[in-house]
C-alpha cells in the first residue's frame, strides 16, 4: 500500500512524517537508494510503504521550491527545507533592535530561492520610534514584499500605522506552508503560538543582558497552525551570504537590477563618479530616490563582504 505523507522533522536517517488525512505523525525510515540519491528535508512530500507497524519512505516527490545555501567546495545545494510557499521574515522593533541589513539579507535569500516573502515587524507594543518604520516598510513594499505590524504578545491590538493587523497576517498565511526566519530573540516562537490561536505552545526565547535571545530550536520542523503550516528554523544571530557569487548578487536585488541594466558599462561600480552610471542619472524616479540609495548602500556592503573571501576559503556548510 502506497501512502502519501509530508516530512515534519528530518534527523539524518530517521524522519517524522504526517500521513495525508491523518492527525498524528509517525516515525519512519527510508530506503537506502532514496537516501543515497536525495537529501530528505523538512517539508518534503514523500510516498511511504507500510510493513507491519513500520513505515518506510520509498520515493521523494517533486518539489515546488527549495530553501538552500550553496556548498561552494562541492558546487551543490545544501537544502534545509522544501515546498515552501512563503518566507516570513520576522524582526523585532525593540529588543533585539531592528537591523535593516539583516532583513535585506533574508530578502536577498527569498529572491534567490524564488519564494515570495513578507516582513513581520513584531513587538509593536514596545515600539519607541527608534527608527523610521514607515520608510523601512516603503523599502520592502517597493520590491513587492508586504509588511505587517504586530505584537505577538497582544495579537488583538491594532497596528500603529494601520498596516497589516494580526488577523490580516493570519489571512495571508491561509493554505500555505511558510518558513519563518529571523534573528534569535525577535519572538518567532511567540509569534507562531499566537498565529495558531494558542493551539501550539513553543518555548520562547528569553532576552539576556546582551539583548540577544537564546536558541530554542535546533532543527527545522513543520508546525501545524490550523489552516496553514509554518516551518520553524533554528534561530541565528547573523546571516551570511558568502556562498553567493559576487557577480550574481545583483540578480537578487530586483529593484537595483532593473536600474543597472541602463548603465553604460557592464562593469559599472555604481559609484557617484562612475561614468554613465544609471543610478546617478536623470531618469531615477525622485519619489523613490531615497529608497534606491538605501538599497544600493546595502547591496554594496554585502558585495564587499562576499568579495573579501576567496571561493576556496568559503564555508562548506
Amino acid at each position: 500500500m502506497i501512502i502519501p505523507a509530508c516530512i515534519y522533522e528530518s534527523h539524518k536517517k530517521e524522519f517524522l512524517c504526517k500521513i495525508d488525512g491523518e492527525s498524528d505523525t509517525v516515525s519512519v525510515s527510508a530506503k537506502r537508494q532514496v537516501l543515497k540519491s536525495n537529501q530528505l528535508v523538512t517539508g518534503d512530500r514523500v510516498l511511504l510503504e507500510k510493513s507491519g507497524d513500520d513505515y518506510q519512505i520509498i520515493e521523494l516527490l517533486e518539489r515546488t521550491s527549495e530553501i538552500f545555501r550553496m556548498n561552494i567546495r562541492e558546487r551543490k545545494k545544501r537544502i534545509t527545507a522544501a515546498n515552501v510557499d512563503l518566507v516570513i521574515i520576522a524582526t523585532s522593533v525593540s529588543k533585539p533592535p531592528y537591523k535593516q541589513g539583516v532583513i535585506d539579507r533574508f530578502a536577498t535569500r527569498s529572491f534567490q530561492w524564488e519564494v515570495p516573502a513578507i516582513v513581520v515587524f513584531n513587538k509593536m507594543d514596545e515600539f519607541q520610534d527608534d527608527f523610521d518604520i514607515d520608510f523601512e516598510m516603503r523599502r520592502f513594499e517597493n520590491i513587492g514584499i508586504e509588511c505587517f505590524e504586530v505584537s505577538a504578545m497582544y495579537p488583538d491590538n491594532p497596528s500603529r500605522f494601520g498596516r497589516g493587523s494580526f488577523k490580516d497576517l493570519q489571512r495571508k498565511l491561509q493554505k500555505t506552508q511558510a518558513i519563518i526566519l529571523g534573528q534569535s530573540g525577535v519572538g518567532k516562537s511567540k509569534l507562531i503560538t499566537s498565529l495558531s490561536d494558542n493551539e501550539v505552545t513553543l518555548a520562547s526565547n528569553d532576552i539576556g543582558r546582551s539583548g540577544k535571545g537564546s536558541h530554542t530550536t535546533t532543527w527545522s520542523e513543520v508546525i501545524e497552525c490550523g489552516t496553514f503550516r509554518i516551518i520553524d528554523s533554528p534561530g541565528i544571530r547573523s546571516f551570511s551570504l558568502d556562498d553567493i557569487d559576487s557577480g550574481e548578487l545583483i540578480d537578487f536585488f530586483p529593484d537595483l537590477l532593473s536600474v543597472s541594466l541602463a548603465c553604460k558599462f557592464n562593469n559599472c561600480q555604481h559609484e557617484a563618479m562612475s561614468k554613465g552610471c544609471a543610478f546617478y542619472g536623470e531618469d531615477v524616479d525622485p519619489k523613490n530616490s531615497d529608497i534606491l540609495e538605501s538599497r544600493l548602500l546595502s547591496y554594496k556592503k554585502i558585495l564587499e563582504e562576499i568579495s573579501e573571501t576567496p571561493a576556496w576559503q568559503k564555508k562548506s556548510h
